[in-house]
């Protein structure tokens, strides 16, 4: 027997993944130099010098075997004492190795810890629009993706969470910097969440958990990110490296429980139990002892600003309409037309690979990585232009 779920998954794959493997196909065909493809968060930064120099002297050393070897099923315990004191010195927040779960990456990160609170049929908030993936991990685990649409300028839009969020919510999802806006939550709307979430606890026997998507976290361009573990006590952390060391393929990250939260020593145990069940046990241990050594890098920012001060200077100058980022390496470009596929449709006959954002859960947009190659996006210009032109901007 197959389950037909996962074979649809298998057979309907991400749009985001459908535009990346199309991109390939087409450099075959034509030229990689003549296809522009802004379709996947794939950073084109080498990772910051301290991590191939931790790699090399790991992979030197004289103790192979724990290099290479399981680690505990939560992580080596001297690699999750790190990124709990580089927490609690960093952020000021209450935080031990005990609370701490290393991970492969972001994705295991948020499934581990969607199976570690839902039962069945309870309700997940997304802040609309949102990575997709959130609900093929949310439904996986037996909850409810419920959507709440971001305010005008996509910033929280508190009274909306407050009609959403109900006895059947076990937890808020929060992505800051935010894919695919940039936008960065503020610590005023932050504190504001906070209390309504208080407020809505103090009806329940469980409090709402808040759970912290944060692979972007370092990716940001004057903006501050506040720490959530520090606003709110039912907190989790969704950490990655991907990003910010540039490590994407390495797949590695951690999952923080609060200390804090009400019952935090069962939700840990919970998370423990989830990775257990789901086979996300002993993440990569060679990569769990580079990122020990790298905490608080970022690779080379200036490279993705001058790409997004490059993009949106000119593509606002040509007429499109565009969601000013603050962080992450995203921009939100608003369809001319009001039809993000139809958009990217036309936007393909010049050979540019947009993502629409009607899977994101608001239409009417395109994602644009601005992750790529600063000569892809000096040689795009063109085609951008002449896509302007044939919507008449």
């Amino acid at each position: 027997m197959i389950n037909k779920r996962m074979q649809g998954l298998g057979e309907a794959r991400s749009v985001i993944r459908e535009i990346f493997e199309y991109g390939n196909r087409r450099k075959r065909e034509i030229g990689a130099d003549k296809v522009f493809d802004f379709s996947l968060g794939n950073p084109n930064v080498p990772p910051p010098a301290v991590v191939n120099a931790r790699i090399a002297q790991l992979i030197a050393g004289e103790d192979q075997t724990s290099v290479h070897g399981y680690t505990s099923a939560a992580g080596a315990p001297e690699v999750r004492r790190a990124v709990a004191d580089y927490l609690k010195n960093t952020f000021s927040v209450d935080m031990t190795e005990d609370y701490i779960y290393m991970t492969c990456g972001a994705a295991a990160s948020l499934t581990v810890t969607l199976h570690a609170l839902l039962s069945g049929g309870e309700e997940v908030v997304v802040i609309a629009p949102y990575f997709p993936e959130y609900r093929v991990f949310i439904e996986q685990a037996g909850g409810v993706c419920r959507e709440v649409g971001a305010a005008e300028d996509f910033h929280l839009d508190l009274a909306a969470l407050d009609s959403a969020i109900g006895q059947n919510t076990a937890a808020v999802i929060l992505n800051s910097p935010n894919n695919p806006t940039g936008v960065v939550y503020g610590e005023g709307e932050l504190r504001a969440l906070a209390a309504l979430l208080a407020r809505k606890n103090a009806e329940r026997e469980q409090p709402v958990v808040l759970i912290a998507d944060e692979p972007y976290r370092e990716l940001t361009y004057g903006a501050q990110v506040p720490q959530l573990l520090a606003l709110y006590e039912h907190t989790v952390v969704c950490y990655s490296f991907s990003k910010s060391l540039s490590l994407a393929g390495e797949r590695i990250g951690y999952i923080a429980v609060s200390p804090r939260a009400r019952g935090a020593a069962q939700l840990y145990a919970a998370v423990c139990g989830a990775g257990r069940a789901l086979g996300y046990v002993c993440a990569p241990a060679l990569f769990q002892r580079v990122v020990a050594s790298c905490l608080g890098q970022s690779s080379e920012l200036a490279f993705y600003q001058t790409n997004r001060d490059l993009l949106y200077g000119a593509l606002t100058e040509m007429g499109f309409s565009c969601v000013p980022p603050e962080g992450a390496f995203y921009l939100f470009m608003q369809a001319p037309e009001g039809d993000a596929a139809a958009f990217c449709a036309r936007a393909r006959e010049h050979e540019l690979l947009l993502v629409p954002s009607d899977s994101f859960g608001r239409g009417g947009y395109v994602r644009i990585s601005y992750c790529v190659a600063r000569e892809t996006i000096e040689n795009s210009l063109p085609a951008f232009r002449a896509l302007a032109k044939s919507y008449h901007l």
